[in-house]
């Protein structure tokens, strides 16, 4: 019998075809990166059954795709929503009070199967703090992944001046880190895309312990992101793309400079849009493409979200930058991987200026399609352009930093064709789904005790101390023999 793997992915729209991606700020990157790794794991002749755990939402805001109880993605591969909270879709910072009654229903199904899973894999702090508890009823072993911390996104809210009581009013995040310490002190496996966090994130954590971390880079879908091949218009009739671009551009056969991302407040688009407006070589022989989910319904979601979109909406109003800047809508996943191959063939660059990016998986996508890039300075980027070497680094937070670097990205055409050769050869190289899933597999039973060729053993509980923290539904505070702090990894 081969491998049972449980993943846990609980907040945002979670469905196996057409991700609406930049929906809100709980659908995005996270969403690609579990869909594609359970689908390589599924591949995988060790493995017998991948599921992922998500929430039932009965919601006609959001569609009835979330409410089905199941969704087959394959013969050994599907999502499984169960309910807990109210009926409607609710962002991830209104979920805490809701998780132990996940926590109650899933730890029931799972001793109802014949067989529990080899481990669960928990994604988010949300998802953290469910694993861990169903990790100490149970004692299946937990493998945890952050995504994002709350301690660094604190950290980069206060360095932006936002009152701390603010903060905590918005963002829960007093919450969120005491669940990201108690996922740590339970997991036998810390699966991290960068060095950087280690070294600069998940160290602050007291709970976390580096011997129990790896780092297995993401990859990314090869069939999907790829380089132009002659005589394919990427913009064609049939694409819908054309229509929804040319409209809003006055020369757009210009080289395009792409961004894509969510409008949330850390992609820090007004900065490349003031950065642009800038320099009147930018704006004056080239174009900038804005993909940002649809902006119809950020603005009808309120909050932040609203706040950034309207700072777009004022700079689209620029004279440098009329008919220089398109803000597509309602684009679908499967528009993407063109628009990077479009961009790509103009002899255009990609651009993510986010104060902070845990990893960076549109800088994957844009190298594998051939797409030099401009990227921040900050966290995965660093070790993506270590390895790719196809654009440049810039400190994000100085304006004068972005427009000089985005400027010089697109001077040389020599250099362009050199970056644009560089990622597509390390892409391939490095960051292929199939070697991620061998890896992941690799590391996980050599750190689970117990695991045997084609099959877990029942295995017991790691030390698990007393109960959840007190603010989470439990009733004491995390161990004290979980207190772990070591710095400086190696």
């Amino acid at each position: 019998m081969g491998l049972v793997v449980l993943h846990l992915h609980l907040h945002g729209l979670l469905r196996g075809h057409d991700p609406e991606l930049g929906r809100d700020s709980d659908t995005g990157g996270q969403t690609i990166y579990v869909l594609d790794l359970v689908r390589a794991l599924a591949e995988r002749p060790d493995v017998e059954r991948v599921e992922v755990v998500t929430r039932r939402i009965h919601d006609p805001s959001v569609g009835p795709d979330y409410a089905e109880v199941e969704e087959r993605l394959g013969p050994r591969l599907s999502i499984r929503r169960i309910p807990f909270g109210p009926h409607a879709y609710l962002p991830k910072e209104q979920l805490w009070p809701h998780l132990d009654e996940l926590v109650n229903s899933l730890a029931t199904s799972l001793l109802a199967a014949p067989r529990l899973p080899d481990w669960i894999h928990a994604h988010y702090a949300d998802a953290g703090y469910v694993g861990a508890r169903l990790h100490q009823r149970l004692g299946v072993p937990l493998l945890f992944t952050a995504h994002s911390l709350g301690r660094e996104k604190r950290r980069r809210l206060l360095s932006s001046g936002l009152d701390p009581s603010a903060i905590e009013a918005r963002y829960a995040l007093g919450r969120r880190i005491e669940a990201e310490e108690f996922a740590l002190s339970q997991a036998a496996l810390v699966v991290t895309s960068t060095l950087q966090e280690l070294e600069e994130q998940y160290a602050h954590y007291s709970s976390f312990r580096p011997e129990r971390a790896r780092v297995i880079p993401p990859g990314v879908d090869a069939c999907s992101f790829y380089p132009p091949r002659p005589g394919v218009q990427e913009l064609g009739p049939g694409s819908g793309l054309q229509a929804r671009l040319h409209p809003l551009l006055q020369e757009p056969h210009r080289p395009p400079l792409l961004a894509i991302c969510r409008p949330d407040r850390r992609k820090n688009i007004p900065a490349l849009l003031e950065a642009f407006s800038r320099s009147p070589i930018l704006h004056g022989h080239h174009n900038l493409v804005l993909v940002m989910g649809d902006p119809a319904v950020g603005v009808s979601c309120g909050g932040e979200r609203k706040e950034v979109l309207d700072q777009v909406e004022g700079w689209l109003r620029h004279p440098a930058l009329h008919g220089r800047v398109a803000l597509p809508r309602q684009l679908r996943r499967e528009q993407i991987p063109p628009l990077y191959r479009w961009a790509a063939r103009l002899g255009g660059v990609f651009v993510n200026p986010a104060l902070t990016e845990p990893f960076g998986l549109t800088l994957l996508e844009a190298a594998a399609s051939g797409l030099p890039v401009v990227t921040t300075d900050d966290g995965g980027p660093r070790d993506i352009l270590r390895h790719c070497r196809n654009g440049l680094l810039v400190d994000v937070s100085r304006p004068d930093a972005l427009r000089l670097a985005l400027e010089r990205s697109l001077v040389d055409p020599v250099r362009w064709r050199q970056w644009s050769r560089n990622g597509l050869e390390a892409v391939g190289r490095l960051y292929g789904w199939p070697a991620h899933g061998a890896t992941y597999l690799k590391e996980a039973r050599a750190v689970i005790p117990g695991q045997r060729e084609g099959r877990g053993a029942p295995l017991p509980a790691l030390p698990r101390g007393t109960a959840p923290p007190a603010q989470l539904g439990g009733t004491s505070p995390l161990p004290l023999g979980w207190c772990v702090f070591e710095a400086g990894i190696q």
